[in-house]
């Protein structure tokens, strides 16, 4: 944890992310609180053992906070006596990004550079339809991840995935021209957008778990409702809204991937292959991020439980440039 020293009595001050956060009390019956608080670079042990209800009851996990207090070594590890406590204002002109993994790019920028290419369709009901289901989700899609555990499971996870897949279906359109190029980057645009319905998630950006229709019902067909109901709003053609459809109904390729049906034309393909890469992609990079060049990772169980070797022969970052 980066604190800040203030005194040479082991007294420190910093801004972190409230990880956890449990009520308990101690052997007198008296509460306290017993939190763990992060930043980029770690995570400690904290008590705040001068807990009143009145006060300190606002404290709740995926909150940014500064704290106060002393760091001391309880068992062998640090341990932070809260002392002092606050929410983090406009003013400390303090970035949630800063403490939790995030994608490489802002929410607003991500989603400008999406609707960007939307603007640009010469098909008018997909340009349409597309836009305004974008609209609709506009907050949740600016911080909102891809994955409540796997791929793009970050802060802006969901935009970042979105846009490295339109990026591949722009190439895959210049590359075989006979692809109808606009309802590929519709289809890729609107695939995951139902996500927004699917976790819950905090401010920060990352899921907890799974809403009740998230797990009765899915993405996939829940996308397909949205894009049904919109269409119905909109007066969008009936081969329209079902191509679209089929392509987020089947975009998990397998049955036994949580697709409803294999995909049954070019693009709904196409879009497939591209969702399965570029998870793949970002989960292989992730696994070797902390990896000394000529090690292998630990075993990877949703890539088939192989681990992955790091050659180090890697040119430039690691973020796809996508803007």
């Amino acid at each position: 944890m980066e604190f800040r020293t203030i005194d040479n009595k082991g007294s420190a001050e910093g801004y972190c992310l409230i990880k956890t956060v449990e009520k308990k009390v101690n052997v007198k019956g008296v509460p306290y609180l017993d939190m763990i608080l992060t930043d980029r670079t770690g995570e400690i042990v904290a008590k705040l053992w001068d807990y009143r209800e009145e006060i300190h009851g606002w404290i709740s996990p995926n909150m940014l906070v500064k704290v106060r207090g002393v760091i001391s070594e309880f068992n062998g590890a640090d341990q932070f006596r809260t002392e002092r406590i606050r929410p983090v204002s406009d003013a400390d002109g303090v970035r949630i990004e800063d403490f939790v993994p995030s994608a490489p790019y802002d929410g607003e920028t991500m989603l400008r550079a999406i609707l960007d290419v939307v603007d640009g369709f010469r098909n008018a009901q997909l340009r349409q339809i597309v836009r305004a289901i974008l609209e609709d989700k506009k907050q949740e899609l600016l911080y909102w991840p891809a994955a409540f555990k796997l791929h793009h499971a970050v802060r802006g996870g969901l935009l970042y995935h979105t846009l490295s897949l339109l990026r591949l279906a722009q190439q895959v359109s210049d590359v075989y021209p006979f692809v109808d190029r606009e309802l590929l980057l519709a289809g890729t645009i609107l695939h995951d957008v139902a996500k927004t319905e699917e976790f819950h998630v905090a401010q920060t950006g990352i899921a907890s778990g799974y809403t009740v229709e998230g797990t009765l019902i899915g993405h996939l067909v829940r996308g397909a409702m949205l894009i049904e109901k919109k269409a119905e709003q909109l007066g969008t053609d009936k081969e329209t809204v079902t191509l679209l459809e089929h392509m987020l109904l089947s975009h998990h390729g397998e049955p036994e991937f949580g697709a409803a049906l294999r995909p049954m034309f070019l693009e709904a393909e196409i879009l497939s292959s591209l969702d399965m890469l570029d998870a793949r992609i970002f989960e292989m990079q992730s696994a070797i991020a902390g990896v000394a060049k000529g090690e292998f990772s630990a075993r990877q169980w949703a890539l088939d439980n192989r681990k992955f070797y790091n050659h180090g022969r890697t040119a430039g970052g690691t973020d796809a440039q996508l803007l």
